[in-house]
């Protein structure tokens, strides 16, 4: 038996690695040539101490106080060379990617689709090759090369990890490199390099109740995640909290992707969604922003995890939202994306 261990560092790499039964994250770590920090190896320095996310482990009683204090402990910390895991686990390390000697990974696809969706999204869907191996944690991104253009841009899957068909949400915008390339060039069977997985925008283990804020083609890491938790209540491993999604657009015609939507409420019967539209002259039931539909049923008096995706005006505005409204979620995490490249997140 063995578990995938996912080490996310600080510079937004992620890389997996998978732990055999009985050993310790740090002795998996350089089995695979990723080199965690470390100077003593017994407990004793503390310099692996990372923080687990998610995941079940076992600590042991080898290590020193001086290296993992009991509060430290309680918080999720870990220290690398006495964490035996006993399940899939995320770590987060702090330090860069290249201190420990590894890189983001690099596989190949080829292109299976385009669809435009809409005047303002495409669809990319691309088969990866047999032998490409590139896990990621739903929400994460990756770096797509632009055939020609010497250039690439970043994109968060919408499919679900561990799928060989990796689909991708993107914002058609006029002369921009990707968009031209989806438009005018692209064909079916052209070879795209992608590079990931990257970002610390993911989904966390869900304890509580969800909210999602999805704007525009920012509804794309949503798709991956709820893709993943009507997976694990299939699989009997969850699903119970409720989770709702509210995905906010310009115009009427820029909501794309409801029928994934409406399979996923199927599948996931604690999951429902709200449609928002801006545009004053839409007959939708729900104008405005997403900030105008964030009432007290869907925050669950702070005891909710927010995750938010979408361009820098709504990032902004929700979260002046919150400091206005006094809101402080139990866990918020964002990302910020921009036309070019998906961006900051926290």
């Amino acid at each position: 038996m063995s578990y995938t261990i996912a080490l996310n560092f600080e510079d937004g790499i992620t890389r997996f690695i998978g732990c055999k039964a009985g050993e310790t994250v740090l002795d998996a770590a350089y089995r695979q040539k990723v080199n965690l920090p470390m100077d003593c190896s017994d407990g004793v320095c503390g310099t692996c101490k990372g923080h687990c996310e998610q995941g079940e482990f076992d600590m042991g009683d080898e290590y020193i106080e001086d290296a993992l204090s009991d509060e430290e402990a309680a918080e999720g910390m870990v220290l690398t060379c006495q964490m035996v895991p006993s399940a899939d686990c995320v770590i987060q390390v702090p330090v860069a990617s290249t201190l420990c000697k590894t890189e983001v990974g690099k596989v190949e696809g080829t292109v299976a689709a385009v669809e435009r969706l809409s005047e303002d999204s495409i669809e990319l869907v691309v088969d990866l090759d047999e032998d490409a191996e590139l896990a990621f944690l739903p929400g994460q991104y990756v770096h797509i090369d632009v055939p020609g253009a010497g250039a690439h841009r970043s994109y968060s899957f919408s499919s679900l990890p561990g799928e060989k068909r990796a689909t991708f949400l993107i914002r058609n915008i006029p002369g921009g490199v990707m968009s031209g390339y989806l438009s005018e060039r692209a064909a079916v069977g052209d070879r795209l390099p992608l590079t990931g997985p990257l970002g610390s925008f993911y989904l966390r283990e869900v304890t509580r109740p969800v909210l999602m804020l999805a704007g525009g083609t920012g509804l794309a890491p949503f798709l991956s995640m709820l893709a993943q938790l009507a997976q694990k209540r299939e699989d009997g491993k969850g699903g119970d909290q409720p989770v709702h999604l509210i995905y906010g657009v310009n115009k009427d015609d820029h909501l794309v992707k409801v029928d994934a939507l409406e399979a996923l409420k199927e599948r996931l019967p604690t999951f429902t969604y709200a449609t928002v539209v801006v545009d004053e002259a839409s007959d939708h039931p729900r104008k405005g922003y997403v900030t105008h539909h964030m009432d007290a049923e869907v925050m669950h008096d702070g005891d909710v995890d927010v995750y938010l995706c979408g361009p820098p005006p709504m990032v902004d505005a929700v979260l002046k939202y919150f400091d206005a409204e006094g809101i402080v979620p139990q866990s918020f995490h964002y990302e910020k994306f921009t036309p070019n490249q998906v961006g900051e997140a926290a």
